[in-house]
């Protein structure tokens, strides 16, 4: 029976304060106490490339499944728009702005979307995460499907002096999320702990015209 590591607890924690959407931003800033929000800096005012990579709307929902394993799916479901957030069904809370997609204390995609863009977000007086687009425009799959035009986002948190916890997110255009890996890096090695896969989706058009895409894998 595999342990219960510190990773394990975090994510767990992540799930109820930010859902899976950000599941791998709030893994990456521990247990999120800071009530330090985001602040927009002046680069990159564009948000049309941003967008498509997160569809928000009240109604879209995506169902993971963790670790390979389909006997425990997670789903998430865009529940209502609220202060300027789209609110889901783990608790999480999303907008898109002049910069990115975004929570109240993190940005998980900036403009522009383009490999090697980084930025960083300080999220307490002890976590500072540190964000960079690995691959964009690339092809990417899932349990869902393959989908064109993806972009990759490494993001990392040092836990202390001795390791530091990496999470990389896969996004596809009008789709969402579909990969999150979270891994530990200690000296030159580097653990994979826990991954979750997109298995399927259902998201409205942008700008509400159409039926909603979605796609369920067959069998």
């Amino acid at each position: 029976m595999a342990r219960t590591t510190r990773t394990d607890i975090e994510m767990k924690r992540s799930f109820g304060v930010g859902g899976v959407a950000v599941l791998a931003a709030l893994v990456l800033g521990g247990s999120g106490c800071s009530s330090k929000n985001v602040e927009a800096q002046p680069r990159a005012r564009t948000t049309g490339d941003v967008s498509q990579y997160y569809p928000l709307a009240v109604g879209n929902r995506w169902t993971y499944r963790v670790n390979g394993r389909d006997d425990k799916p997670v789903s998430v479901e865009i529940l209502k728009e609220e202060d300027g957030y789209f609110h889901d069904s783990q608790g999480g809370q999303l907008a898109v702005d002049a910069y990115g997609l975004r929570d109240p204390k993190r940005y998980l995609l900036r403009a522009p979307v383009e490999a090697g863009h980084s930025w960083t977000n300080v999220v307490s007086v002890s976590s500072t995460e540190r964000y960079r687009i690995l691959e964009a425009g690339v092809r990417c799959e899932s349990p869902a499907g393959t989908f064109d035009n993806c972009v990759q986002v490494e993001g990392r948190n040092r836990i202390d002096e001795k390791a530091t916890l990496i999470n990389t997110q896969t996004f596809a255009p009008g789709v969402g999320m579909v990969r999150m890996q979270v891994d530990v890096e200690t000296k030159d090695q580097r653990v994979p702990q826990t991954w979750l896969e997109l298995t399927s989706w259902q998201v409205r058009p942008q700008g509400g015209a159409g039926p909603a895409r979605e796609a369920t894998p067959a069998g």
